[in-house]
């Protein structure tokens, strides 16, 4: 086998971190031990390095996509390091190195909010070895009781003789003693670092250019491709006619696979003129006349399916509507919704006989190296996977069989590296989209107008039927049904909430803040509809009705936060309405109001967005506010404009002219009130996103009387009457 270079510990570890390492390709295996100390510093253990000019590496095993965690999760492990903070830099391990140690590293993916709340205990606990560690060796060096010594600002002290030795200088010795099997973590009321705003490390060198994307990978002798798959999903390839590819200048190969074909070229530019000059026939797999209306009739008919399985059963609801005063019916529905990352999909791959390397933007490292080795069938051993940073994921690129694979399937083709580049059609048109949901609610009021009875079917293909279906339990998705079960916030005596499986031929994937955005749309605007029936304030109503939860406090903790922020209970300006909304999600408790204003032609313009959030506990609180604005706008661009048509058994979208994003210029003010009200640890990415889509429609019904039960908004006629 020939090589073009070893792999070193910096290249192996992180040849993308932000600051930009260099590439290499080659294929020295078995992965190499880094369990002990490397030239340029001792590694205290699998977190820690230390320099003897005390400068401190610390080892990230997440994807950084934009949220911040490269920042974050670093800051847990330096605070119980007690280390400067000024003296960090960060190296981004790579799953092969995770593999070898015995996943030490854990499972290191990134979706779901979990970066900071999975990580914080391994991380903080390692801090806190690799500082008991340190001052132990310099107790050991002066001859006296480590009791007596601290750690602080990357020095250990001795209290009584006041001797101190920065880190730098014990490291070696450190390296050497053995882990202690119990550390105690620091209370976070003492949190010196963690707990403070803090500049993201990434934003310096992405702001001059210096990180690498899977899109920026470039290594020698490498080729791209161009990718065109079978746009009615679940079809397959016919046949290709390549006869115009003759004599068009650069185009090496073209590479046939079971649904897609690509054309590899000496520059993507030229391998994507080439696709299109391609003549392909396609099998639809009898998906060639579904349609958005087929689709959604299908996904009705599962609103009064006796097979639905039943995720919450409380009390008696029948017995609750029939002595109900009052009944209110209504129907929702949530369109299909793709992710658009800034970043399309791609992956590098080079296949030498039974071994690759990858280059890949990947949420989830470790499944994307086994969905390689599963493809190219060879061990999972004899692959590396170098992870570069995300140009956005959203759960995207939690999916990576299909980027990943493609990759792989075509590098093994040609004699060199290739990179496999999406178009932002194809990217548009083959993504794995956020389900088509529909909801049929019904609530029995009492005669003061508070609901004594709540019946909830939902209906729509699930996504971890998709990836997980081993996670379903007697027909019971408790995913697909998040939002209406033990984190519902109200209190209502009789309670069954239901769900019925209905697949459609479209792929369905994870998409920020996953099934709250539609459950939290239905729950919260049905509480504005039994509100309006009772000619209650919104804001009291949901007040009133938190009452038993276990965790009202939290609840009624944001809520009132907003209302007193935007002075819920006096006018809003001229033409000025206003909308509210809760909830909990990924663990972590938020309530928003939405202050926004109608055109006399019915164009929404959102002016100021207040969004308050209890996630426990705040690492950094200003990666929590960008976050917070973030997903605010995120969920602008979906209620607004956000949705997948299908017709003829294909997405009808391509770009950003028909699946438009919120421009700076509509983006509201965002005010982020944060707090962490101390005990548990929640998720702060994936939440704000889902509260949008409620605040803003029930904000349009005070304005307008019109109730809102299906997105986009673009599809209303919003006028006044």
């Amino acid at each position: 086998m020939t090589t073009t270079g070893q792999i070193d510990r910096r290249s192996f570890l992180a040849s993308t971190t932000a600051a930009g390492g260099a590439f290499v390709l080659g294929f020295e295996f078995p992965v190499p031990d880094i369990a002990h100390a490397w030239e340029d510093g001792p590694e205290i253990n699998a977190w820690v390095i230390i320099h003897p000019d005390d400068s401190i590496i610390l080892r990230y095993p997440r994807a950084e996509m934009g949220q911040g965690s490269y920042t974050a999760v670093p800051m847990m492990l330096a605070e119980e390091l007690e280390c400067d903070w000024s003296k960090v830099k960060v190296e981004i391990v790579e799953p092969a190195v995770n593999l070898k140690r015995n996943r030490i590293y854990g499972d290191m993916f990134s979706y779901g909010s979990r970066s900071v709340r999975d990580s914080q205990d391994y991380m903080r606990k390692a801090g806190a070895a690799a500082r008991e560690m340190l001052i132990a060796a310099a107790a050991q060096e002066w001859k006296v009781p480590a009791q007596e010594c601290r750690a602080e600002n990357s020095r250990i002290i001795h209290a009584p003789s006041q001797r101190t030795v920065s880190f730098g200088n014990i490291a070696a010795v450190a390296a050497k003693l053995d882990a202690p099997k119990d550390v105690k973590l620091k209370d976070p009321k003492d949190w010196k670092i963690a707990g403070k705003p803090a500049k993201r490390l990434d934003v310096s060198n992405k702001v001059q250019g210096k990180p690498i994307y899977g899109i920026d990978v470039r290594v020698p002798n490498m080729l791209y491709a161009s990718l065109i798959q079978c746009p009615v999903f679940k079809g397959a390839l016919k046949s290709v006619d390549d006869s115009k590819l003759s004599g068009m200048p650069g185009v090496r190969k073209v590479v046939k696979l079971p649904n897609a074909v690509a054309v590899v070229a000496d520059s993507w530019w030229r391998a994507k003129t080439a696709a299109e000059a391609l003549k392909i026939s396609w099998d639809d797999g009898g998906n060639g006349n579904a349609s958005t209306e087929s689709i959604t009739e299908f996904v009705r008919a599962g609103l009064n399916a006796p097979d639905a399985g039943i995720g919450r059963k409380q009390g008696d609801v029948a017995a609750g509507l029939a002595k109900a005063a009052k009944r209110i019916d209504a129907e929702y529905q949530a369109p299909f919704l793709a992710h658009a990352t800034m970043e399309p999909q791609n992956c590098t791959a080079h296949v030498i006989g039974d071994k690759a390397e990858i280059w890949a933007s990947t949420q989830d490292a470790e499944r994307s190296m086994k969905f390689a080795a599963q493809v190219l069938g060879i061990a999972l051993n004899n692959i590396v996977l170098h992870p570069t940073l995300v140009g956005g994921g959203f759960g995207r690129r939690g999916a990576p069989q299909d980027f990943i694979t493609y990759a792989a399937l075509v590098a093994k083709e040609v004699e060199a590296p290739v990179k496999v580049l999406w178009s932002r059609e194809e990217d548009i048109q083959h993504d794995f989209y956020r389900p088509l949901t529909m909801a049929r609610l019904t609530a029995g009021l009492d005669a003061s107008g508070m609901p004594i009875a709540w019946q909830v079917q939902l209906a729509g293909p699930s996504i971890q039927g998709q990836f997980f279906p081993q996670a379903i339990k007697n027909g019971v998705d408790r995913h697909m049904q998040e939002g209406f079960l033990d984190e519902m916030p109200y209190d209502v005596e009789n309670v069954l909430v239901g769900y019925a499986m209905r697949v459609p031929h479209v792929p369905v994937g994870y998409w920020r803040a996953v099934n709250f955005n539609q459950n939290d749309f239905y729950r919260e605007s049905f509480i504005d509809e039994m509100a309006h029936e009772a000619e209650a304030d919104p804001y009291q109503y949901r007040r009133k009705l938190i009452g038993k939860h276990p965790y009202a406090k939290r609840f009624l903790g944001v809520l009132d936060a907003v209302a007193a922020k935007t002075g819920w209970d006096t006018p809003p300006p001229q033409g000025v309405s206003r909308g509210l909304a809760v909830g909990e999600a990924y663990g972590s408790y938020q309530a928003m109001v939405l202050e926004m204003s109608l055109s006399d032609a019915g164009d929404v313009r959102v002016s100021r967005v207040v969004l308050a959030l209890d996630p426990g506990y705040a690492v950094n609180p200003l990666t929590i506010a960008e976050q917070m604005e973030g997903g605010v706008v995120w969920g602008l661009t979906a209620t607004l404009f956000g949705e997948i048509t299908i017709k003829d058994g294909h997405v009808e979208q391509s770009n950003f002219h028909d699946y438009p994003m919120v421009r700076l210029a509509e983006a509201p003010k965002v005010e982020s009130i944060i707090m962490p009200s101390g005990g548990f640890w929640g998720g702060v990415g994936e939440p704000p996103p889902a509260l949008v889509a409620p605040a803003l429609c029930n904000a349009i019904f005070a304005a307008t009387g019109k109730r809102i039960r299906t997105l986009p908004l673009k599809n209303h006629d919003l006028r006044r009457a």
